[in-house]
């Protein structure tokens, strides 16, 4: 298992380069600091299982964008249908990256089904996302770099990291004005 805080960076090497729909608790706090609360993230703050299909949503209406989707494993668990419909969809400027510590961190740090047995790169592939991996060690981080990176078609890198909350990062959850500030930064307007 892999410290959150030391591989997200080593993955997503130009978070600029994104849209970013970043999921509840731990996603949304790893990802604000690492792009250091930019206006071009979408934290979701309350629901559950939406951050994929809300990336998938904004992939296909913004075809020159690429769209990364951060969330967690409880949450991915949540909403699995989702991923056979990125596959038939199948839009090559969406990635979507799952930190899996195999808990339920939100309500309680009960082992998730990817504690078990569930294994959510091998549920992408069986229900056809082409483009996926496992990461376990820093060894592979480049690679899921790349992966994100491709265009081809969806993509989906699984992380598999420790237990435990991120280290607090100050950033908004308040919906109204995180889509405000999305919404400008999407269109290219000043605030």
């Amino acid at each position: 298992m892999l410290d959150r805080s030391e591989i997200l960076p080593l993955v997503i090497e130009r978070p600029d380069d994104y849209l970013i729909i970043a999921g509840l608790g731990n996603a949304a706090t790893d990802v604000a600091r690492l792009t250091k609360d930019a206006a071009s993230v979408y934290p979701l703050g309350g629901a559950m299982g939406a951050a994929v299909p809300m990336g998938l949503g904004l992939a296909l209406a913004q075809p020159d964008r690429h769209v990364l989707v951060v969330t967690g494993d409880g949450e991915l668990l949540m909403n699995l249908g989702v991923l056979a419909t990125a596959a038939v969809q199948d839009p090559g400027n969406l990635s979507i990256i799952c930190l899996d510590n195999e808990h339920n961190c939100l309500t309680g740090q009960q082992r998730s089904h990817t504690g078990y047995c569930t294994d959510i790169e091998k549920v992408a592939v069986g229900a056809g996302i082409r483009n996926t991996l496992t990461v376990e060690s820093h060894a592979t981080a480049s690679a899921a770099a790349k992966l994100i990176q491709m265009d081809d078609h969806v993509s989906l890198v699984v992380i598999k990291v420790l237990v435990g909350d991120s280290p607090h990062y100050p950033h908004s959850l308040d919906a109204a004005v995180c889509r405000q500030r999305f919404r400008s930064d999407l269109l290219g307007v000043a605030r």
